[in-house]
């Protein structure tokens, strides 16, 4: 499996990662580095995922296309504001719009339009069209992968006014971040919902040049409004699996890719030291063993817990993901250092290190008896379950054999079950599993994670699709409450008594056992091209599936 992105919706197409693994390598890249001044030197960049074939589908909104999955949504459409998707806090980069106002407590924004934009076809993008996006997502909910209530939208002038019934306070970079379609083409459209937009129009710097299932080609558009870029053409290929795509990486086909390596420095920084780098930096996000809590047994709490307290965090770290996601040395799931700030002081002490004689004690006091070895639940019927996650996602089924091991100790049978990525995406979505390995939502601050786990608001019964998360149907007024007074909160004082409670239900009633920081990372090759954001230069996140890969791409020159 490749590193996963963090937007949920991605298990559907599957998988952020995310990434459903996939299709043969393409003779479109075969040549592409070599002699000459290599792709550089012929302005080409190539870039990989273990994906497979891909479906004809360049909708943006749509978190199952084919461009959302390779990543050159972002290469096309732009938004109204660049953030650094690693440092989500700092203020953004002014992009269509030159200004973003909030006022009233986050209910109301105004956007200030950057008077040179214009689309690919050589229209000008105006705050019309920027309205209009607007109004397609608030009507059209298929499309607002994100949830954000809507309500008053209005063009004054040149500029574009948002209002909203409540603060939108955590929703900040979420709205500022999205991307405009052009009102000219999409009003003409019945279906935006499944419209696959087979000839993107864009104000970005790439438009379409060609689609196969395993390759997909992007051109520069000469007359792009913020002017010549270096880059020339962009070629994405979609391989079969993990082995393909490193394979790609190491012979140097592929240049730019995020995939899972248990070996990297073997496989793939050996193969030219001097020009294969890879970077993995954390979000506030995680990969989690996430329970289906409308399941019996567990819908009780004790047991979930009783499971976070003996799982190996750092066998997982080590053995499952070679390293390269940083480790959670903390219950409440909080990615540290990153959210050292957030920590309740009950939890700043706390540890993962596995309690096997404390989870068996939780485990006795809720009712759970140990017999011949086996744990009973309080109605005296075994505690079995089945892990479910993709076939060829390494990490992630080598987590779940770790895992397995770990709860053998508390006399838990499970057995590790392997799915194609789309059935996979399916189950998790409908609510039919008992527990599997999934990441979850990323933000500015926690709140972004707990809320796609715990919020009650976008809880869907078993059986219906669940868009936005909360796939383990986790119940919890209290945490309901805690993420809406959050949210709507006017001073800090307020957000961090939510948070502390938060915090508190998630180490007390375990809806996800965190085993990971949910890296936003890559392997790219500095060998034809340099620019590439690095620890030493955080100017964006380097994986090409995020909003602002378009940024690490501007800023991509040919190597000397």
């Amino acid at each position: 499996m490749s590193v996963r992105r963090r937007h949920t919706l991605r298990a559907l197409s599957v998988a952020t990662a995310v990434v459903a693994l996939a299709a043969g390598c393409s003779s479109a890249n075969s040549g592409a580095n070599k002699g000459g001044g290599g792709a550089g030197a012929s302005g080409v960049l190539t870039l990989g995922k273990p994906d497979g074939p891909q479906t004809n589908n360049s909708n943006p909104f749509l978190a199952t296309s084919a461009g959302a999955t390779l990543g050159y949504r972002f290469m096309i459409y732009e938004p109204l504001v660049m953030t650094n998707q690693i440092r989500p806090t700092d203020k953004g980069d002014p992009w269509l719009a030159t200004a973003w106002d909030w006022e009233s407590n986050f209910t109301k924004l105004t956007f200030t339009l950057d008077e040179r934009a214009k689309w690919a076809d050589g229209k000008p993008l105006t705050a019309e069209d920027v309205a209009f996006t607007f109004e397609l997502l608030k009507k059209h909910p298929a499309l607002n992968g994100n949830g954000i209530p809507y309500d008053g939208i209005k063009v004054e002038g040149k500029k574009v006014v948002l209002t909203f019934k409540e603060s939108q306070f955590v929703n900040q970079n979420k709205i500022i971040t999205t991307y405009v379609v052009p009102k000219h083409i999409w009003e003409k459209v019945k279906n935006p919902e499944t419209w696959p937009n087979r000839t993107p129009v864009g104000s970005g710097p790439y438009k379409l040049k060609t689609f196969t299932p395993q390759t997909t080609t992007l051109t520069a558009t000469p007359t792009y409004w913020k002017g010549e870029t270096k880059v020339k053409e962009l070629r994405y290929t979609a391989y079969n699996d993990n082995s393909a795509a490193t394979t790609a990486l190491a012979n140097g086909k592929v240049e730019w890719s995020f995939v899972f390596m248990p070996n990297y420095k073997q496989l793939y920084v050996a193969k030219d030291p001097k020009n294969h780098k890879l970077w993995f930096p954390s979000g506030l996000g995680v990969h989690g063993l996430w329970f289906n809590t409308a399941r019996k047994p567990f819908d009780n709490p004790a047991l979930r817990k009783a499971m976070a307290m003996v799982v190996d965090r750092n066998a997982i770290h080590v053995q499952a993901e070679a390293t390269l996601y940083p480790e959670i040395t903390n219950p409440t799931g909080i990615p540290l250092p990153a959210g050292d700030s957030f920590l309740a002081p009950e939890y700043k002490s706390a540890t993962t290190e596995p309690d096997v004689a404390g989870a068996k004690k939780i485990l006795a006091e809720a009712g759970f008896k140990l017999s011949g070895g086996v744990l009973k639940d309080p109605s005296g019927k075994p505690v079995k379950l089945t892990f479910t996650d993709p076939a060829g996602w390494n990490d992630y089924i080598t987590g779940l054999s770790i895992i397995k091991d770990n709860i053998k100790q508390l006399g838990i049978d499970a057995k590790v079950k392997t799915q194609t990525a789309e059935a996979w995406g399916t189950d998790v979505a409908t609510g039919n599993f008992d527990a599997t390995l999934h990441w979850t939502n990323s933000g500015p601050t926690p709140y972004d994670m707990y809320q796609n786990i715990m919020d009650g608001e976008i809880l869907q019964p078993v059986g219906k699709t669940s868009q936005l998360g909360n796939f383990g149907r986790f119940k919890s007024p209290e945490a309901t409450a805690a993420l809406k007074e959050y949210a709507n909160a006017t001073e800090d004082s307020a957000r961090t008594k939510a948070m502390n409670t938060l915090q508190k239900i998630m180490v007390e009633e375990a809806p996800v056992i965190p085993t990971a920081a949910a890296p936003i990372g890559a392997e790219y090759s500095t060998k034809n091209w340099v620019g590439w954001p690095t620890e030493e230069d955080p100017y964006a996140a380097p994986q090409h599936t995020q909003p602002d890969a378009l940024e690490v791409v501007l800023n991509l020159k040919p190597a000397k």
